[in-house]
């Protein structure tokens, strides 16, 4: 392996690369797009993007590379606006935290989960190595909050 190239290569890539698999430009190129829009995308946007950046990459190596990014937990399906279109969202450091309002649905993210020793827990009781995990809490935001009218009985009380 150069450590040179290593150095330059995202976290993404590089998780990608110990998993023993090649740095393909399909590969590359998808997961640049992934993280150049913000790691919460729609197949079809992530689709877009590769067409922009590289026109001869196909759509079945586009859903050949998120397959296998799902596979190795670099990328996580999520359905955030309750539809049957999921939502891949890039698993820095294996692990992605965030609020989805249901109003409006906006994506809050958050860093620190506090699982760690959870995490540790099940991995004992269940005899099983972690890799990752992916944390979904639904609310609703502030701005949705302060939109909501009051109840009959909270207008009627100062």
């Amino acid at each position: 392996m150069h450590h040179e190239k290593s150095r330059h290569l995202s976290p993404s890539l590089l998780r990608l690369r110990q998993a023993g698999y090649k740095l393909t430009e399909a590969r590359v190129v998808v997961l640049n797009a992934i993280e150049q829009l913000g790691g919460h995308v729609t197949s079809a946007q992530v689709l877009e993007r590769v067409s922009a950046l590289a026109p001869n990459i196909g759509r079945a190596s586009v859903f050949r590379t998120l397959d296998l990014l799902t596979r190795l937990g670099i990328v996580r399906p999520t359905y955030i606006d309750s539809s049957a279109t999921p939502r891949y969202v890039l698993m820095r450091d294996g692990h992605h935290h965030h609020i989805i309002c249901t109003s409006c649905n906006k994506t809050i993210e958050f860093e620190d989960c506090g699982l760690d020793a959870i995490a540790k827990t099940l991995e004992e009781r269940l005899n099983v190595k972690l890799t990752g995990h992916l944390l979904e809490f639904f609310g609703v935001c502030a701005t949705c909050q302060a939109s909501i009218p009051l109840h009959k009985e909270e207008r009627n009380n100062p």
